[in-house]
């Protein structure tokens, strides 16, 4: 079952909602037949077992009794968020059994489950998320690399706010009511992301196809250190039709051979500009390397310049 971007529900019908923190890192079903093994699909139904051996333990937690759960394997960062870059070593490790026993020691995996479909020989999809979450938590599911997250009843604007200051992706909500859809994007799940904003300067652009030959189909953006600019990412949505049009005039007007960034992006087809335009966009997180992570233009602001940005 998936979840539909949206806004938060509304505060007046909120106590009929619960919210979980929005896990970065990817989705698993864990199969567990109550004989001492265990399987571990993604969402395409791959066959993950493998790649993560520090979660075969959990075969045995549940003794004899046979359950299907729902989770999020993630990798965790030193303020306990899930962070999916490192993640991203652990992936795709399925062929390389050695491989990924070494990595687990280097950046170790942890599966949050959120919800239970299959227990004890018979299908609880039809039953309500809040009975739902009641069998999850009476499973005692805690072990040293998975854990039963809270979630918590109403009060959906104070956690926005407490996953917003603590750098989480976001939240999930969900009616309290919802039954278990598989395989459906639903909107009794609601994906709320936590969108900051950050200052850039557009130093090049990539050229759109089709409808939008001749106009920009995304800047290349970037922020200030140490007097150079530094590559952020790229931006390719978040414009009307009239907004993208006059961008291209500026872009046009601003245009120059030599790439402007401290570090020649690696773009193909990319056009350079004049470092002059500043405009604002909203992004989830950065990366290590501090690219911004999921952005979208917000707005141009002709009310700053590069030089106050720092």
């Amino acid at each position: 079952m998936l979840a539909t971007p949206g806004p938060l529900p509304p505060a007046a019908v909120e106590d009929r909602w619960a919210f979980e923190v929005k896990q970065d890192g990817q989705r698993a079903m864990v199969y567990l037949p109550g004989d001492g093994t265990i399987l571990l699909r993604a969402r395409s139904g791959t066959d993950i077992t493998a790649a993560y051996p520090e979660l075969l333990p959990l075969a045995d937690a549940l003794g004899t009794r046979s359950a299907v759960l729902d989770g999020e394997i993630v990798a965790l960062d030193g303020r306990d968020r899930s962070d999916f870059e490192r993640l991203q070593q652990r992936m795709g490790l399925v062929g390389s059994p050695a491989k990924a026993q070494r990595m687990a020691a280097r950046v170790p995996a942890h599966l949050m489950l959120f919800d239970v479909v299959h227990l004890d020989g018979r299908p609880v999809t039809g039953l309500p998320y809040a009975e739902r979450r009641q069998l999850l938590a009476g499973l005692g599911l805690a072990g040293p690399a998975w854990s039963t997250p809270a979630a918590i009843t109403g009060h959906g604007a104070q956690a926005w706010e407490m996953a917003r200051d603590a750098g989480l992706e976001g939240l999930i909500a969900k009616r309290l009511a919802s039954r278990y859809e598989p395989g459906a994007r639903s909107k009794t799940w609601v994906k709320i992301k936590v969108h900051r904003l950050a200052d850039v300067v557009i130093g090049g652009w990539v050229p759109g196809r089709g409808r939008l030959t001749g106009l920009p189909g995304a800047v290349l953006v970037g922020q200030r250190h140490d007097g150079l600019l530094h590559y952020a990412g790229s931006v390719g949505t978040g414009w009307s039709e009239g907004e993208r049009t006059h961008l291209a005039e500026l872009l046009k007007a601003a245009a120059i051979d030599t790439c402007p960034f401290e570090q020649v992006p690696p773009v193909a087809g990319a056009r350079w500009v004049l470092p002059q335009l500043v405009g604002e966009v909203r992004y989830t997180s950065r990366t290590h390397a501090g690219r911004l992570r999921h952005p979208s233009w917000h707005r141009l602001r002709p009310d700053l310049t590069p030089g106050d940005l720092g």
